[in-house]
């Protein structure tokens, strides 16, 4: 039997992109490769932001798949998009063409790689998009609705009051949702129920064996707090960090806040908060691994692996609890706690820090909570009986 010919279109596609989404849409075209003929439609970018093309236009191959990249033809100047971005506070009252104008400078604005979807088309079986927010998403679905599958990896933020997104959102043949919570935001927002969808998400591996010890000495460490993402106002890095000096100010002792991360602003100058930059994966995981608990404090997520991989390692996590997702985690898993203002990051550190059989216990119930729920096996049958029914009816 002919195996079906699958695009998975991102923004960005590389070994050198770190991002949620793009990694996403990286395990999840390998994966999909035993059972399909996968091909990435993606751009040349490889940072978000500037879009600055730094891969060759053309065809590559990643880790044997092959990739269709197109030029970035704008890429972000930071001033012109601030300016851009001044427009959400009018929202959801823009005018349609000011909110294409905000698409094309939110970008990545490569419109190349809408018309090779367009004409190439009647090639794939299925167009799998995966995030719903930028350029590639929004111009290209739209082409190709009725073989279209969206993993919109969306959270209740301001876009979703954009009439291009919820145009975007009655569009797809097949949702593939990361969570229950995620699926129900959109069905209140959006009444999707009709368009065919499962849950999926990705299956969370981590290595069976980490140098937790190693890192700690490496870096003269005893006690910490682990932050592993991107290093932005948009993560609420800075509240994070408030938090964190008000915290160490009045418990004076030797946790420190570890970030591994590109630093998108800038970091307090403090002898408790070490910032390690962008690491290799092993060091990631050694980190990971070593660590007190794990802290996410971004309220927009609508899964996260970086808390699914802490809950596999046996490391529990503390995070932000006006997240609905997190916060399922968290009460789902018994693997973590949630906090909504410092009282509740406070209150969350002590109990964390106060016994470490109480942090292994958490651990363990963390890491059968995801080895439940978060398996590919489970996910790819998901996913391949979806296709099945967009594609046979």
């Amino acid at each position: 039997m002919k195996k079906r010919k699958v695009a998975v279109v991102n923004q960005r596609y590389g070994l050198e992109v770190n991002g949620g989404s793009e990694y996403h849409a990286m395990i999840l075209a390998q994966h999909l490769a035993d059972f399909c003929d996968v091909e990435i439609i993606t751009t040349c970018a490889k940072d978000y932001d500037t879009w600055e093309n730094y891969y060759e236009p053309g065809e590559d191959v990643v880790n044997g798949i092959k990739v269709h990249r197109f030029p970035v033809l704008k890429q972000r100047e930071q001033k012109r998009f601030q300016k851009c971005e001044k427009m959400r506070v009018y929202l959801p009252h823009l005018t349609y063409r000011m909110e294409q104008k905000w698409i094309d400078e939110q970008g990545p604005y490569a419109p190349d790689a809408i018309t090779y979807i367009r004409e190439h088309a009647e090639e794939y079986d299925v167009f799998i998009f995966v995030t719903y927010l930028y350029y590639l998403t929004v111009m290209g679905l739209k082409e190709v609705a009725q073989k279209s599958i969206l993993i919109p990896t969306a959270h209740d933020e301001p876009f979703l009051k954009m009439k291009h997104y919820k145009e975007l959102f009655q569009a797809p043949r097949g949702y593939f949702f990361n969570t229950i919570e995620e699926r129900d935001m959109i069905y209140r927002k959006f009444h999707t129920e009709h368009i065919p969808n499962e849950i999926g998400g990705v299956g969370i591996e981590v290595p069976a064996n980490t140098n937790p010890e190693g890192f700690k000495e490496k870096y003269h460490l005893k006690e910490y707090m682990i932050y592993v993402g991107r290093i932005d106002y948009g993560k609420n890095c800075h509240v994070l960090f408030d938090y964190f000096s008000r915290y160490k100010d009045k418990h004076p002792g030797d946790l420190k806040l570890v970030l591994m991360g590109k630093e998108m602003m800038d970091v307090p100058v403090r002898d408790d908060i070490l910032s390690l930059g962008f690491v290799s994966e092993e060091e990631k995981y050694d980190g990971m691994s070593g660590a007190d608990f794990l802290i996410l404090p971004s309220e927009f997520e609508s899964m996260s692996i970086v808390v699914l991989d802490s809950l596999k390692l046996g490391v529990p996590v503390l995070v932000n609890g006006k997240c609905t997702v997190l916060k399922a985690h968290c009460d789902k898993s018994g693997g973590g706690f949630y906090y909504s203002d410092y009282q509740g990051f406070e209150e969350g550190i002590d109990k964390l820090l106060e016994s470490a059989q109480k942090r292994k216990d958490m651990g363990m119930s963390g890491k059968t909570y995801v080895d439940e729920y978060y398996q590919w096996d489970a996910i790819m049958k998901r996913l391949l009986g979806l296709m099945n029914r967009i594609l046979d009816t």
